[in-house]
């Protein structure tokens, strides 16, 4: 079979890895505080270099191009902007850093801040028809009092009501690419992570944050990405009627 075949194919299947992830992006275009993510190619070498039968570079017939593949995904570290709804739940991180929720005993991190109160009181995130708690800096699970009062959130991200203080947990990973996407806009970090340091604490009540997608953008990268497919697509069914002219007129000769 011609080596254009596979590579084609192979184009093809990055492209397609690639239209989910911005399919991803504009179906979350209006969701709180998500991040747009990125498709990380990679050239790859001749078959030949990567069984070490031919050395890179050396332009001779066995050191073609190997074509491309998505290797992973990225998340874009650029925030979101800031959306006022008055709702004293709603919280926007400005700046860096995660808020910290408790995933049935697992702690995972989200930028989304529309929270609500539970009837017991916590402060949780509705996600996929479950509630879970946000944690404060102690770990625990920040909780409303209703037999204290008003509460308020103060700009440093700390729960203040009756005199008390709670400080939510805002934290960050210490590599950006140790966050790992578990969906419903909440994320694992693989490596550390580290508390935001109190002179970058930054959080607005009343706000959220909305997604980085810029839609026009993602509309022509699905326009892109789509033509890219299309592209090797017809080259495959190219190369194969090629191959199959070949075949009949060689059986014809013989």
């Amino acid at each position: 079979m011609f080596y254009g075949i596979y590579l084609s194919a192979e184009g093809a299947h990055a492209q397609a890895k690639r239209l989910e992830v911005v399919a991803h992006n504009l179906a979350n275009v209006d969701t709180p505080g998500f991040r747009r993510q990125l498709a990380i190619f990679e050239a790859r070498a001749s078959e030949a270099t990567a069984l070490g039968l031919e050395p890179p570079g050396s332009g001779s017939i066995q050191d073609l191009a190997g074509g491309i593949r998505v290797v992973d995904t990225a998340l874009e570290s650029a925030p979101g902007k800031l959306r006022h709804t008055g709702v004293p739940t709603d919280l926007a991180i400005v700046g860096e850093g995660f808020f910290v929720l408790d995933k049935g005993g697992e702690p995972v991190l989200t930028r989304a801040g529309n929270f609500s109160i539970s009837p017991t009181g916590q402060l949780v995130a509705k996600l996929g028809g479950r509630e879970y708690p946000v944690l404060s800096q102690a770990g625990q699970p920040v909780v409303v009092d209703p037999l204290l009062g008003p509460w308020e959130v103060t700009a440093d991200g700390a729960l203040r009501q009756g005199g008390m203080l709670q400080a939510l947990a805002i934290v960050r990973p210490v590599r950006w690419e140790d966050l790992e996407p578990l969906g419903e806009n909440l994320f694992r970090v693989r490596g550390q992570i580290e508390p935001l340091p109190e002179a970058q604490r930054s959080v607005r009540a009343g706000y959220l944050e909305e997604s980085s997608v810029n839609p026009t953008m993602e509309m022509l990268a699905l326009i892109e990405t789509s033509r890219a497919v299309e592209a090797n697509l017809n080259m495959m069914q190219l190369q194969e009627g090629t191959l199959a002219a070949l075949v009949s007129r060689l059986l014809r000769v013989g």
